[in-house]
């Protein structure tokens, strides 16, 4: 993750492209550009939707992952202001050599939708201005805050399934699964392409019964092109540490290369693209 201010100029157009016409004197002005609290941005390849993309990260989450490797965005207070003019001139200098690699652009945290007005905006603006492919990062547990019409500027979600018993799910994020498995069948039936992702973790969220359990459901969906099956890691630790806060899953060992095949194979037997 890139922690880079973003510019803060407005958005202008493409030194090749022809310049907007000047607004009649005494015009009103258009809506002022949603604003938010920015953690970073970053540029990435295969990990936040197909090809190379240009990812938002906004601050906040509602959640409290007891593996979460970014606790650094948990509030508001963790990020900058932010505008979605800053954010779309921002992604705007990548444009080219994103869409050579076949990639585009994602909104992601923290959770997105805590921030429902500036996740909206850039969704329609990376979609209907730059031309992006857009996809959605989020754990679903605030779905009701996305309208249709930010869904319908969502080519992709990428939806974090993170258990499918309910109290292991409580025990891994501090909040119930009811929202997001609500949110996962609104988007099938709006047909809206998903990714589900799920993290393996020893001694928690690996149990046959479990993993059973989320490899059903959303196979039942009609809607989830691939899934993909994470295995645990503690690359965020020291970012605990740095907060000053103890990290839950210190003692846990990553799983093996033949438990994450496993878990991959259950998704697999349920006609699932598992990654």
């Amino acid at each position: 993750m890139t922690d880079t201010t973003p510019a803060t100029a407005p958005v202008g157009p493409p030194a090749s492209g022809p310049a907007p016409a000047a607004a009649p004197v005494g015009a009103p002005a258009g809506p002022a550009p949603a604003t938010g609290m920015l953690h970073s941005w970053d540029l990435s390849t295969g990990v936040d939707g197909p090809g190379t993309r240009f990812v938002t990260f906004l601050a906040g989450c509602p959640l409290r992952c007891q593996y979460c490797h970014n606790p650094d965005t948990r509030y508001l207070s963790d990020g900058r202001p932010v505008t979605a003019d800053d954010l779309v001139r921002e992604a705007a200098k990548y444009t080219v050599f994103i869409g050579a690699a076949g990639g585009g652009a994602t909104v992601s945290g923290g959770e997105p939708l805590l921030q429902p007005a500036l996740t909206a905006e850039l969704l329609h603006r990376f979609k209907h201005e730059l031309g992006l492919h857009t996809a959605l990062d989020t754990s679903g547990y605030l779905g009701t805050r996305a309208t249709d019409a930010l869904l319908a500027d969502t080519d992709l979600v990428l939806l974090d399934i993170k258990s499918w018993d309910p109290a292991l799910h409580r025990q891994v994020t501090g909040r119930g699964i009811a929202p997001t498995l609500d949110f996962a069948r609104r988007l099938a039936d709006l047909g809206t392409e998903v990714w589900v992702r799920f993290v393996l973790v020893p001694g928690l969220t690996d149990p046959i019964a479990n993993v059973e359990g989320v490899a059903g459901f959303t196979a039942s969906l009609g809607n989830v092109t691939r899934v993909d099956v994470l295995p645990f890691h503690k690359l965020g630790a020291a970012k605990w540490r740095a907060l000053g806060l103890d990290f839950p899953l210190a003692d846990t060992p990553v799983p093996t290369a033949d438990r994450t095949a496993a878990a991959r194979a259950v998704f697999a037997a349920h006609g699932l693209n598992a990654v």
